[in-house]
């Protein structure tokens, strides 16, 4: 009688976004343990992701479930669960992205394995959205991507570029083959860290590791592509006041980032848990509260849509790869890494993520900027 109950529950919640319980369409859920109806509404996002992991469900298109899950503001109506309350306010309280904990927070992700992103990335291994204007390619939209943050300030030979949270270096030898340009580049995780330096031998190239916080000197540019996500709420302000230091006057800075259209201090229960520990969504004011009096916002471009065809490719790049690396992670690990990609691609899908390019200058270009697309 409970087990019916409990049923009911959840299929009443689905049902709100044309979702059925074992029903015919690829975006239904076909449920193979009855324990799954408790657990989800007990846990929220946290037990429904656990509980794919644990193979008590499946899906045909988790992409497609989870856009329209969102668009019908589900996750306003399901609970957070006890843990999810607990970490929200801890995140208020504590400051989790503090220096030793961010390098920490960093390499859980970023370090479990260079031979998984490259056989899952494009062949730059570039790990953020890609521009998909005029292609249907993987590689050659996050070329675009990268051309396009060059064009955007106006990038020169010989001029000198700080990329925060570089990554395996694809920005900077982007920027140094193309456009004659000298970079360095920081990130906080050792794989990353020896893998870039090799990508990027030979070039006008210095990779540190080293935190964004400790770097005091001047460069002609400042560019940071999917770095602002691993900031947190209390370090927004120190963030930009480090973009700010080390950049000259007359330079732009370059803001990529994944954005939300309202104000968070915590992270989805899941994604925090078994994704990137720690890590936040910036909102627009949150932003804009932390660049006060520091920079003048030239131009903002939001192509959020363009992840959701990022974030498929590298599922089937990951798919087709699978059998080279299963004997290395193993199967819990797929179901873990097939919900995050699908699910945070039906979540740009349903447009509840954005993914912002923010051209920032500090005092204002005289004449005014010209935007590029």
């Amino acid at each position: 009688m409970e087990k019916k109950g409990l049923q009911h529950d959840v299929a009443a919640i689905l049902a709100k976004a044309g979702v059925k319980v074992n029903g015919p369409d690829p975006w239904d859920l076909q449920v193979h343990n009855d324990l799954f109806y408790r657990r989800v509404l007990s846990q929220g996002t946290l037990g429904l992701g656990e509980s794919y992991m644990d193979g008590w469900w499946d899906c045909e298109q988790i992409d497609e479930f989870v856009s329209r899950a969102l668009r019908a503001d589900l996750y306003k109506i399901a609970r957070l669960g006890w843990k999810g309350w607990l970490e929200a306010f801890l995140a208020k309280a504590l400051n989790h992205q503090a220096k030793g904990k961010a390098a920490r927070n960093a390499q859980q992700h970023y370090d479990i394995g260079n031979k998984l992103y490259r056989l899952m990335l494009d062949k730059r291994m570039t790990y953020s959205c890609a521009y998909w204007k005029d292609t249907d390619n993987l590689d050659q939209a996050q070329e675009n991507k990268l051309d396009l943050i060059c064009r955007k300030i106006y990038l020169k030979p010989g001029q000198r570029v700080l990329d925060i949270g570089c990554g395996w270096g694809s920005f900077a030898k982007f920027a140094a083959e193309r456009y004659g340009a000298e970079v360095v580049g920081i990130t906080v995780a050792h794989e990353q860290l020896k893998l870039a330096r090799e990508l990027c031998q030979g070039l006008p190239i210095e990779i540190r590791l080293q935190d964004y916080r400790d770097v005091n000197e001047k460069f002609d540019h400042v560019v940071s592509v999917g770095m602002a996500e691993h900031v947190g709420h209390r370090n927004y302000r120190t963030y930009m006041q480090t973009a700010a230091r080390c950049l000259k006057d007359d330079g732009l800075f370059l803001l990529h980032t994944m954005g939300m259209a309202y104000s968070r201090t915590s992270a989805d229960p899941f994604t925090n848990k078994y994704l990137f520990p720690n890590s936040l969504l910036p909102s627009m004011r949150q932003l804009g509260g932390a660049m006060e009096n520091l920079f003048v916002l030239e131009d903002c471009h939001n192509f959020g849509a363009h992840y959701d065809y990022t974030l498929m490719a590298m599922f089937q790049n990951f798919d087709q790869n699978w059998d080279e690396l299963r004997p290395e992670y193993g199967d819990r690990f797929y179901r873990m890494w097939k919900y995050y990609l699908l699910s945070t691609a039906g979540s740009f899908r349903a447009r509840n993520n954005q993914l912002w390019q923010l051209v920032l200058s500090k005092k204002g270009m005289l004449g005014g900027y010209e935007s590029v697309r």
